[in-house]
């Protein structure tokens, strides 16, 4: 009836009438307040089934190719009981797809020649998903079952995982929205802050601005008071980004980035968030201010080649970044682990006031078998927001009753 009444504290009674508003003084008492955002309240409880399975079912990679499909099938694997000491079972509702699950599935992530990697195989696939505790080992005194979870470890295209304790990030519901949080969310948030140092009143150019993770960059560089230029291919994609907020969006299809980039801002761009690699490297460091920094977060444009992601060279490099003080970082979030909790927690808030949008890719992708299109979909180019599996569509539908 008030939509500005949304977060407000209700009190339903009898005693005096259907509705009553309180006032500050009394609402005070019934608001509930942490000491840390790491430590909050949830009040959400899941509907899960009186028993566990015996098995359940986990996407595997049995082959090292840049081919999701042919790299990886779906195995069944029994579930142990009962779950080992300080360990939790997450139930998973939903997983994230990243670029970067075509690396992973052809070894890049680990070290060694391709022989020794071969020894590896098979192992899980999938690098986030959010779901509910369905168990709990011994030791285990601060999670619940039924309680919404979220997990960053390898082996999110699962039905069950269990995983130690420590590694359980608190969430208030295991939304889609939620997934989109955890590697895309993160990696822009902690990547502009600790890397980027980013401030305000800066121009900040993000590359591939419509997809999982730009969309959460171009947000966090418009809330801290800059500038936002964005690239994209596509009028939805840059119906989007205008949505958004961002200040230029760049239609590559109907507009040349660097003719844009020169005229419109001579002076060069503060800091480049770039995730397409290739030409459009080298386009973003030509168009790097004095003392600028770009930030490379990924290479999607290199990693579908006929042989997987290859290396490439940049003759004149130093030189360019020697002549204006300019600076060329990398980022992969495995390192700043510590961070996430608090850069997690940071996005809910944010979220949850409003002032942060997610945008989820619009195509559904239902269960397991789902996963190899769900990735090749997010590799094509088409995909608008951030590309999540729902693993167990029978658990959208009962949240949906609810």
């Amino acid at each position: 009836m008030d939509e500005s009444r949304a977060g407000s504290c209700l009190w339903i009674t009898n005693r005096r009438g259907m509705e009553y508003w309180p006032g500050p003084a009394e609402e005070v008492k019934y608001l509930v307040r942490s000491s840390s955002s790491s430590r909050r309240k949830i009040s959400f409880r899941a509907p899960l089934g009186a028993q566990l399975p015996q098995s359940f079912e986990k996407v595997v990679v049995h082959k090292l190719t840049h081919n999701f499909r042919d790299a990886t099938h779906i195995v069944r694997a029994p579930l142990k009981l009962p779950i080992e000491s300080g360990h939790v079972l997450l139930k998973i509702i939903y997983a994230g797809v990243n670029a970067s699950d075509v690396n992973f599935s052809s070894g890049r992530y680990f070290l060694g020649n391709k022989k020794d990697l071969s020894s590896l195989l098979p192992f899980d696939a999938g690098f986030e998903a959010v779901g509910i505790i369905a168990a709990v080992g011994d030791s285990v005194s601060n999670l619940e079952v039924g309680t919404p979870a979220a997990i960053m470890v390898y082996g999110g295209y699962a039905e069950f995982m269990t995983v130690s304790s420590k590694h359980i990030l608190p969430i208030g519901r295991p939304d889609p929205e939620v997934v989109a949080m955890l590697t895309s969310g993160l990696t822009a948030s902690i990547a502009l802050e600790k890397v980027g140092q980013m401030e305000s009143g800066q121009v900040v150019l993000v590359t591939a601005a419509a997809g999982g993770t730009g969309q959460f960059a171009v947000q966090l560089a418009k809330l801290a008071g800059n500038k936002v230029v964005a690239t994209c291919g596509g009028k939805e994609k840059a119906r989007l980004l205008k949505d958004l907020g961002v200040d230029r969006v760049i239609d590559y299809k109907t507009e040349d980035i660097k003719t844009v980039l020169k005229n419109e801002f001579p002076k060069g761009v503060d800091i480049v968030y770039e995730s397409v690699g290739g030409d459009m490297f080298d386009l973003c460091l030509n168009a790097l201010a004095i003392r600028g920094r770009l930030i490379v977060i990924g290479m999607i444009s290199q990693y579908q080649g006929e042989h997987g992601w290859k290396p490439k060279n940049y003759p004149g490099l130093v030189e360019k970044l020697l002549t204006k003080s300019q600076s060329v970082a990398g980022f992969f979030l495995p390192q700043y682990s510590y961070l996430w909790k608090e850069h997690l927690a940071r996005q809910f808030d944010l979220y949850s006031s409003g002032k942060l949008k997610v945008a989820i890719d619009p195509k559904r992708f239902l269960g397991l078998h789902s996963v190899p299109d769900a990735v090749e979909h997010l590799h094509s180019g088409r995909s608008s927001g951030k590309v999540v599996v729902c693993i167990d569509p029978t658990f959208e539908q009962q949240m949906a009753k609810l």
